[in-house]
C-alpha cells in the first residue's frame, strides 16, 4: 500500500468519526480548566485512549496523559504527537468558567480533540500494520504560561520545578525516549490563511516582584509610610522608558501586570505584586531585555526608598520548525484547504513551551485556519468546525504516515539533516542557571 492510499484511508475513517470529534472539542471548550489543573479534560481524554485499545498513562505533570502505539512494520524513530489541555483567564469571554475566570480563547479544545481524532482514525484504518518505530500520542498540561504565583506555590511545596508543561515532562524523563515531535495550533489570523508554518517564535523568562514599603495612615499621616504602589509605577514608567532601546530585530516585549495594588484604600500600600514577561527573539536579547528590565525596576525602589523583591523564573525557549517537517506538512496541508490557502508564516513574537522541545529535537508546530477573534481575547471563538477539529485530526494522522511509512524513511531524513542546539541535559541546566531571586534596598 502506498503512503498515499493509507492517507487515504485514515481520512476516511477520520471522517466517519468527524461528529464524535467535533462532539469532544465542543465538550471541552464548555468546559474549561486552568493549567495543570485540567482534570476533568485528562479523564475525558485518559477514556477516549482507553476506548482504543490503547494503555494510556496519567498524572504525568499532575495532570498529563500518554499513549503509546508501536507500528508493527519494523522497528523505527518514537514521534509524539502533542496536545494541550489547558485554558487560560479571559476577563468578559462569553463561555468563561464563572469560578476560575477559564476560556478556551487559544483553541487549544481543537488541539485536543484533533490529537484523538488522529488516534481514532490511525485505529480505524489499522495503520499501524504499515508504519515503523511508534507514535505517542501526548496530552501535556499548562502551556499557557499564566497564574504565576500559585505554580511557584506549587513549585515551593515540591510538587513541581518548572512551571509550564512541556519543560516539566522534558524534566520528568517522559520524553527521553521521543525523537521528533509535532502538533497543530489554531489560528485567528487572516494573514495566516487557512494553514501554515511559523519560521520561529520567540522565548522568555518570567519575572515576579514585589515592591515592599511601610504602611501607614493614607489620611492622618502619609508621611509615615512608604507608598510601594508608587515605586512600582515608577518601576513601569522606568520600563516604558527604556523601550525604543530594543532593537527591532530582536522582537523584545515586555509587558507587565500588577497583581496586588494595595490592601485598603485608607492605608499607605506597603506591598504591590508584579507579573512580567521578558520575550525575545534568541537567548541572548531575552537575557540582556532581562537586565534592562531589572534595572528599571529597581529605580523604582530608589525613587521612593522602597525595597523590591525580583524573582525571575525559567520561562520558555525560542523556537524554530524543523524544514523537512515543514515541507512535509505543506504537501499535506495544500491537499486539506487548498494551495491558495497556505501561508509561509514569519517570525512569531508570541512564545510556547515547543519552544523548550525544539532545543533538544526536531519539532513541527504549524496552525490551521477555522477560528476568529483575537487570540487571548473575549471575542475568540472556533468558527469552522470542520476544519479545526477534523481538520487537525487529518493533518496530524498525514504526518505520521509521511514520517513513519516505508520503515519510517520520513522521520530517519528529518533526524539525520537535524542538528537540535542542546540535549536534555545541558537544557535542563541553562533553565536551571535563569532561576534567581534578588532583593534590592533602594
Amino acid at each position: 500500500m502506498t503512503k498515499e492510499d493509507l492517507k487515504r484511508r485514515v481520512w476516511e475513517a477520520i471522517d466517519r468519526r468527524g461528529p464524535e470529534i467535533v462532539g469532544l472539542g465542543e465538550e471541552i471548550r464548555k468546559n474549561p480548566e486552568l493549567g495543570f489543573k485540567e482534570w476533568k479534560t485528562a479523564r475525558l481524554v485518559e477514556g477516549a485512549f482507553t476506548g482504543l485499545g490503547l494503555s494510556p498513562r496519567a498524572g504525568l505533570a499532575l495532570t498529563g496523559v500518554r499513549a503509546d502505539a508501536r507500528g508493527r512494520a519494523g522497528d523505527g524513530p518514537t514521534l509524539a504527537l502533542l496536545a494541550e489541555l489547558d485554558a487560560l483567564v479571559v476577563a468578559g469571554h462569553p463561555v468563561a468558567d464563572p469560578v476560575t475566570g477559564a476560556a478556551h480563547a487559544c483553541g487549544h479544545n481543537a488541539q485536543v480533540a484533533g490529537l484523538l481524532g488522529a488516534a481514532m482514525g490511525l485505529a480505524d484504518a489499522a495503520a499501524f500494520e504499515h508504519l515503523a518505530g511508534r507514535v505517542v500520542f501526548f496530552a501535556v498540561p499548562a502551556e499557557e504560561y499564566g497564574d504565576v504565583e500559585w505554580r511557584v506555590s506549587q513549585a515551593r511545596a515540591g510538587k513541581l520545578e518548572f512551571l509550564g508543561g512541556k519543560p516539566e515532562l522534558l524534566r520528568l524523563g517522559h520524553f527521553d525516549d521521543v525523537d521528533l515531535s509535532m502538533m497543530i495550533h489554531l489560528t485567528s489570523r487572516p494573514e495566516d490563511g487557512r494553514a501554515g508554518v511559523p519560521a520561529s517564535n520567540n522565548g522568555c523568562v518570567v519575572k515576579t516582584v514585589r515592591y515592599l514599603g511601610r504602611a501607614a495612615h493614607a489620611g492622618g499621616a502619609p508621611h509615615m509610610g512608604v507608598n510601594a504602589l508608587y515605586a512600582a509605577q515608577i518601576g513601569l514608567m522606568a520600563i516604558n522608558a527604556i523601550r525604543e532601546t530594543f532593537r527591532d530585530e530582536d522582537t523584545i516585549r515586555v509587558h507587565p501586570i500588577i497583581t496586588h495594588g494595595g490592601s485598603q484604600v485608607n492605608a499607605i500600600p506597603a506591598e504591590v505584586r508584579i507579573e512580567t514577561y521578558v520575550r525575545g527573539r534568541t537567548v541572548e536579547a531575552i537575557l540582556e531585555a532581562a537586565r534592562r528590565v531589572d534595572r528599571a525596576l529597581r529605580g523604582g525602589a530608589v525613587a521612593r526608598g522602597a525595597r523590591v523583591e525580583i524573582e525571575t523564573l525559567p520561562g520558555y525557549m525560542p523556537m524554530s520548525c524543523d524544514p523537512t517537517m515543514a515541507r512535509l506538512f505543506r504537501a499535506n496541508a495544500e491537499v486539506l484547504v487548498g494551495e491558495a490557502h497556505y501561508r509561509q508564516i514569519g517570525h512569531r513574537t508570541g512564545s510556547t513551551d515547543m519552544g523548550d522541545l525544539s532545543q533538544v529535537m526536531p519539532v513541527l508546530h504549524p496552525y490551521l485556519g477555522g477560528a476568529r477573534g483575537g487570540g487571548h481575547g473575549a471575542d475568540y471563538e472556533i468558527v469552522d468546525k470542520t476544519l479545526a477539529y477534523v481538520g487537525t485530526a487529518k493533518a496530524l494522522a498525514a504526518m505520521v504516515v509521511d514520517l513513519l511509512a516505508d520503515r519510517a524513511a520520513g522521520a530517519r531524513e528529518v533526524l539525520a539533516r537535524a542538528k537540535p542546539p542542546m540535549t536534555r541535559e545541558s537544557y535542563l541546566a541553562f533553565q536551571r542557571s535563569v532561576a534567581r531571586r534578588e532583593l534590592f534596598e533602594g
